[in-house]
C-alpha cells in the first residue's frame, strides 16, 4: 500500500485514497477465499461419485490451500499494479488544481513568511485583548467597591442628619459646630489627663526618692 498521505486528494474525497484501495483489496481477498471454497466444495461433490477415488478431503484441503497461496501471490503483484494506476489517474488531484475553498489561496497568495508574521501579529492582538480585559475588570472591581464606599457615606451623612435634627429638637444650634466644639473639647480633656498622669508619675518618683 501506498504511505503517500495524499492530504489534498482526502480533503476533496472526504477519504483516504489509501483507505479506499484497502477497501478493494479487502473486497477482492475476500471474494478470492470464498470463490476456493466454491471450487473445493466442488470438487468434493466430483470426487464423492467416482467409485474407488482414494482422493481424500483433507488431500484436497491442501492443494486447495497452495492454489489459494499462488493466487494470492499473483494477486498482490496485480493489485499493487491497480493501485498505483488508480491513484495516478482516479484518485489524486493534479499539481494544477484548485479545489473551490482553496481559491481565496489563489487571490491572495501569501508566503510562509508573511503568513508567519500575520500568525505573530494575530498572537499579539489575543494577548492585548486578554490584557484589556484584566484592566476591564479591574475597572469594574474598583467601580463595585467605590459604590459600596458611597453607600457607606451616605449612611454617615444620613446618621448626621439625624443627629442634627435631634440638636435641633433640643436646642443645641448647629450640629457641626456643637460637633466642632466636642472634638475640642475632647482635645483639652486628653491633654489634662496626660497632665494628671505626667504630674502623678513625677509624684510617685517623688515619694520613692524620700
Amino acid at each position: 500500500m501506498s504511505v503517500d498521505p495524499m492530504i489534498y486528494e482526502t480533503q476533496f474525497f472526504g477519504f483516504t485514497p489509501q483507505t479506499c484501495m484497502l477497501r478493494i483489496y479487502i473486497a477482492f481477498q475476500d471474494y478470492l477465499f470464498e470463490m476456493m471454497l466454491v471450487v473445493e466444495g466442488v470438487m468434493l461433490k466430483k470426487l464423492d461419485g467416482i467409485p474407488g477415488c482414494r482422493v481424500s478431503p483433507s488431500q484436497i484441503r491442501k492443494c486447495t490451500e497452495k492454489f489459494l497461496l499462488f493466487m494470492k501471490e499473483h494477486f498482490d503483484k496485480l493489485f499493487a499494479k491497480m493501485e498505483e494506476v488508480l491513484q495516478q489517474l482516479v484518485l489524486s488531484i493534479p499539481k494544477n488544481v484548485l479545489l473551490p475553498e482553496d481559491k481565496v489561496q489563489e487571490q491572495y497568495p501569501y508566503s510562509k513568511e508573511e503568513f508567519q508574521a500575520l500568525q505573530d501579529e494575530l498572537q499579539q492582538l489575543q494577548q492585548q485583548c486578554r490584557a484589556e480585559a484584566a484592566v476591564e475588570q479591574g475597572l469594574r472591581a474598583e467601580l463595585e467597591e467605590q459604590k459600596a464606599v458611597k453607600a457607606e457615606l451616605e449612611k454617615i451623612l444620613q446618621c448626621f442628619d439625624g443627629l442634627e435634627s435631634i440638636c435641633r429638637e433640643h436646642g443645641a444650634g448647629n450640629f457641626k459646630e456643637s460637633f466642632a466644639l466636642l472634638t475640642q473639647n475632647s482635645k483639652k480633656l486628653q491633654d489634662l489627663m496626660k497632665d494628671v498622669v505626667e504630674k502623678s508619675k513625677k509624684m510617685m518618683q517623688h515619694d520613692q526618692l524620700m
